[in-house]
């Protein structure tokens, strides 16, 4: 029998791609040999290709309906969004699993589904398991290891060497929602503690509009005198894969260094 044609929806963003990795592991795991492409948004692209679960990758700005209809069985929506439900359905998938409006956030999108899962588990990852499962993977979730481009690594390894520093503690003051954000002034005073008490540098990540948030850690922090980053994906998860640890909110950053095993 041929092997299945998994079609895997997961647009953005970053900590909800690298909550979806163990359930597409989970799938990649009962069927090694199973094609799985991966649709997402073009930002994400890096991140999904250092998973290296999909055999292909397919962003949402190239692709049209058509392309879809000739190619795929079965496809797994671990968005739950109109948009993201939409592109399976209307390019003719005759099998669509998804989260069923116990579940989901925008009412209505579970029309779009042949399977509708009323999730068991507390936790995304666990409930992403759930659709894998129902594709047919044997475990709804399974490890993942993912790979840092070695001129990344290379790059930042070089940067901080520049500034003389060895051994840092990654710092990710910013947040989608105010709810998630420590104040300005805490940061600075945890740096203190860390350079004070550990000899380390904190090294602040921080994304485009976030000048002021982080002008105001560095000014609260004193002789501690914080190094700022904003670089690419690829930089951040090499920074993050050799940090001692990273204390930030519940944002992507956290969940990425989770998945690269920094504390």
């Amino acid at each position: 029998m041929a092997e299945p044609r998994f079609l895997v929806v997961r647009l953005g963003s970053l900590g909800d791609i690298v909550h979806t990795f163990p359930a597409v592991a989970g799938l990649h795991e009962s069927f090694p040999e199973a094609e799985i492409v991966w649709l997402t948004h073009p930002r994400w692209r890096a991140l999904v290709e250092s998973s290296e679960l999909a055999t292909d990758i397919w962003e949402t700005e190239t692709r049209s309906y058509h392309s879809l209809r000739k190619h795929f069985m079965t496809a797994i929506d671990y968005q739950g969004l109109w948009k993201s439900a939409a592109l399976p359905f209307f390019g003719g998938v005759s099998h669509r699993i998804g989260f069923s409006s116990q579940t989901i956030r925008e009412i209505g999108v579970p029309i779009l589904y042949t399977d509708r899962i009323r999730c068991t588990q507390t936790h995304i990852v666990d409930q992403n398991g759930e659709l894998s499962q129902r594709a047919g993977a044997r475990n709804g979730v399974a490890p993942v290891a993912l790979s840092v481009p070695s001129i990344q690594e290379v790059f930042v390894l070089q940067l901080l060497r520049r500034l003389a520093v060895e051994r840092y503690v990654v710092l990710s003051p910013a947040g989608g929602w105010r709810s998630k954000c420590w104040p300005p002034d805490r940061y600075g005073a945890l740096c203190q503690k860390i350079h004070g008490l550990l000899g380390l540098r904190c090294v602040l990540n921080y994304g485009p509009g976030e000048d002021d948030l982080i002008s105001a850690v560095k000014a609260a922090s004193g002789e501690a005198d914080p190094i700022a980053h904003n670089g690419s994906l690829g930089q951040l998860m090499a920074l993050l894969r050799n940090a001692v640890c990273i204390v930030g909110g519940d944002t992507g950053p956290l969940h990425l260094a989770v998945a690269l095993g920094t504390p």
